[in-house]
């Protein structure tokens, strides 16, 4: 697509990597064509699983970029359709979407990561939240992270700005799996691939359920569960009949997301 912003597309599967040295910043622009990569993905029906990486080893991405802001180009500028880095508050987005995180993943960096639906991460990788010394909130992850890890870790990170080291992210659940960093992207292809081969219909309704269950309660959740776009067009799709026909007949499902 451009320098910034490139992609990979094997099958149903879709690489989207973030190249601006040196440390993977994002600056308005870079956000804007963020959000229209991955709004093309959620619109794409033969697209069904995402992979967000970065080039480099030091940083995975080190979030807002300070010397556009410096320039004049203001933090509550236009990040674009999916919000800041393209993912954040990009809506209906029901599709899985897997961070390969290599390096430093810090402020804006660790938001992005946490937009994601899976985490891995090589084993040198760091997360931070340092808003906190220069009196910023850290609006996504003070939303989000609460909510992914133990309450008063959550809090100590946002409190103190500490770093967390990729080991730690894995004790605390933060992360699916710590791996050496030649390792990192086959482990993450190979989940994306298992992926795409799962029921696209059943993993948009997994998506939206988790999503509308965050504001309601456990009942009131499951009392509007029906009429859900993704769990109604789930229940009238071929693909509902095909795994109990597939079980019937021993043989693997052939998911075809209608």
């Amino acid at each position: 697509m451009t320098d910034v912003i490139t992609t990979r597309r094997e099958g149903a599967i879709l690489e989207v990597t973030l190249d601006r040295p040196k440390a993977n910043a994002i600056d308005p622009p870079t956000s804007r064509l963020m959000g229209e990569t991955f709004k093309a993905f959620r619109d794409d029906p033969e697209l069904r699983v995402a992979i967000v990486k970065t080039a480099g080893d030091k940083f995975f991405c080190a979030g807002w970029d300070l010397k556009a802001a410096a320039s004049g180009d203001a933090v509550d500028g236009d990040y674009g359709v999916g919000g800041f880095a393209g993912l954040q508050e990009l809506p209906d987005l029901n599709k899985p979407v897997i961070a390969c995180v290599n390096g430093t993943a810090v402020v804006g960096g660790f938001e992005l990561a946490l937009s994601c639906d899976l985490i891995y991460a090589s084993d040198h990788s760091s997360f931070a939240l340092p808003e906190i010394r220069a009196g910023i909130l850290a609006d996504a992850a003070t939303i989000k992270l609460p909510k992914r890890i133990p309450y008063h870790i959550a809090m100590e990170l946002l409190f103190t700005g500490r770093w967390m080291d990729a080991d730690e992210a894995r004790r605390w659940g933060l992360v699916n799996e710590v791996l050496p960093k030649e390792k990192l992207e086959d482990r993450v292809w190979e989940i994306a691939r298992l992926l795409a081969g799962g029921p696209p219909l059943v993993f948009a309704a997994i998506k939206e359920t988790a999503r509308v269950a965050e504001a309601l309660t456990f009942q009131d959740t499951m009392n509007k569960l029906s009429h859900l776009p993704t769990v109604d067009i789930l229940s009238g799709s071929e693909d509902s009949m095909e795994g109990p026909r597939a079980f019937a007949e021993k043989r693997d499902p052939v998911w075809k997301g209608r």
